[in-house]
């Protein structure tokens, strides 16, 4: 623990664009202060199994509804849209993050007696993750987004965390730091690129996905992750409609409208409300100035340029 110590104490920090949390660099990207001692942990003690599935984003691109998309892929033969757990609990239990919920306590969890396959997930870039799971058949399922919304969405959920005496950067000051890498979890660019060259090379390792796909073809790309991670659809379950209802029952519309995504957290902290908010595409353009937006783009343009990524704005 003390070594842990002295290593956070040594990095390099940054206020995130909030100005709520202090940011620490580590292995190349800002990880929240607070939750280092859980990622060291999870790193250190965290042994996968080769049909683990692991669903991993940067914040605010979709990770909610992956989760309940794929929570509900995997177990649609024990449970249907009467019997889901998705009506008692947030996504986020079912499918819990290693650095913050997993590994957040100060005993390293036994998670060998939890039934295969194990559900995870996380915000970590590709190359952080522990060696256990990048060596092994674990199948990683990845979400990204359009950096602007992503960007817009983070700082609508990070103003939903602040008390009414904190200072808040404006959402444009915001946006350019998020542009610039210094968010949690970031830099963005890196992130993304990371499990998009992984999953170039990698096909049957990652499955790169993109928020605005699964807007325009919800079901074709349900049909995508449940071939990835072993759970492919029959013709017969196409017939009575379970890839449609899958997607009704996950969709932002639904799990909004639920009674325990109106109340509670998740970890003491995130109120479940927090996680349903529009979820549209294009929704960056009501918060983005056209100057802004110009030189936001020459960055992306810049960042991605000879890597084959592309995000659509609108």
């Amino acid at each position: 623990m003390a070594d842990d110590e002295q290593l956070i104490a040594s990095l390099p920090k940054a206020t995130s664009v909030s100005s709520l949390a202090e940011l620490c660099l580590y292995q190349g990207f800002w990880c929240p202060t607070r939750l280092l001692p859980n990622v060291l942990s999870f790193q250190k003690h965290f042994q996968a199994q080769h049909q683990d599935i692991l669903v991993a984003s940067v914040p605010k691109c979709g990770t909610t509804w992956l989760k309940a998309l794929v929570f509900s892929i995997v177990n649609r033969t024990r449970y249907d849209s009467s019997t889901t757990p998705l009506l008692s609990s947030n996504p986020h239990p079912l499918v819990p993050f290693l650095e913050l919920e997993v590994f957040s306590k100060k005993d390293v969890p036994d998670l060998t007696t939890i039934p295969s396959p194990r559900l995870f997930s996380t915000h970590m870039p590709y190359a952080a993750l522990p060696e256990s799971i990048r060596n092994s058949d674990a199948s990683v399922v990845y979400i990204c987004r359009n950096p602007f919304d992503a960007a817009v969405s983070l700082c609508h959920h990070l103003d939903e965390l602040k008390s009414s005496s904190e200072a808040q950067k404006s959402m444009e000051e915001a946006i350019d730091m998020y542009f610039k890498g210094i968010a949690g979890f970031g830099p963005f660019w890196d992130h993304v690129l990371g499990y998009w060259k992984e999953s170039s090379e990698k096909p049957k390792k990652v499955l790169f996905l993109k928020y605005e796909d699964l807007k325009e073809d919800i079901v074709g790309e349900l049909k995508r992750i449940a071939e990835f991670i072993g759970y492919p659809f029959s013709e017969e379950e196409e017939r009575r409609g379970i890839i449609q209802e899958i997607a009704n029952m996950c969709s932002l519309r639904s799990l909004k409208e639920l009674e325990v995504n109106k109340s509670g957290t998740y970890l003491e902290v995130h109120p479940n409300t927090a996680f349903f908010r529009k979820g549209n595409v294009g929704g960056w353009a009501d918060y983005i100035s056209p100057p802004l937006k110009q030189r936001l783009e020459n960055v992306m343009h810049e960042k991605l340029s000879g890597s084959g990524l592309s995000f659509k704005l609108s």
